[in-house]
């Protein structure tokens, strides 16, 4: 089974997967989904076709003082709809700080064209969050 990686967003979200071993986190893509939660819904029943999934682990973005904003709201509705619709696979929260900050980083020092960096960053940022939770359980 492998975990599949979110870093939901309201333009775009970036998606990312775990290897058969739950070892290491692989960018799959980035879903232009403009406002509108049934393109991810949508593009998520085709990764569980193609991927054994049983977790879903979504970044959650809370401010760098830990408390929460509009934007954790709208995170919460959507988690709220991926509980309902697949209520038969562990959905967890990873928290996301950083990972955007990171993620552009990368990018830099990888002298990634700036034209392409929008195309991939929140592909990166989900490879983060999922290495960030990789890292927080045991799953041996």
């Amino acid at each position: 089974m492998r975990i599949l990686g979110i870093d939901y967003g309201d333009a775009r979200t970036g998606t990312a997967i775990t290897d058969a071993l739950n070892i290491t986190a692989q960018g799959l893509e980035t879903i232009y989904n403009k406002g509108n939660d049934k393109i991810i819904l949508r593009k998520i029943d085709e990764l569980l076709n193609q991927y054994e999934i049983d977790t879903i682990v979504v970044g959650y973005p809370l401010n760098m003082n830990g408390t929460k904003s509009q934007r954790t709201e709208t995170t919460d509705k959507f988690i709220h709809k991926l509980k309902c619709k697949y209520n038969k696979i562990k959905i967890v929260t990873i928290d996301e700080r950083l990972t955007t900050v990171a993620a552009h980083k990368t990018m830099n020092y990888l002298d990634i064209n700036k034209n392409k960096k929008r195309n991939i960053v929140d592909t990166i940022s989900a490879v983060y969050i999922l290495e960030t939770y990789l890292k927080s359980v045991d799953l041996s």
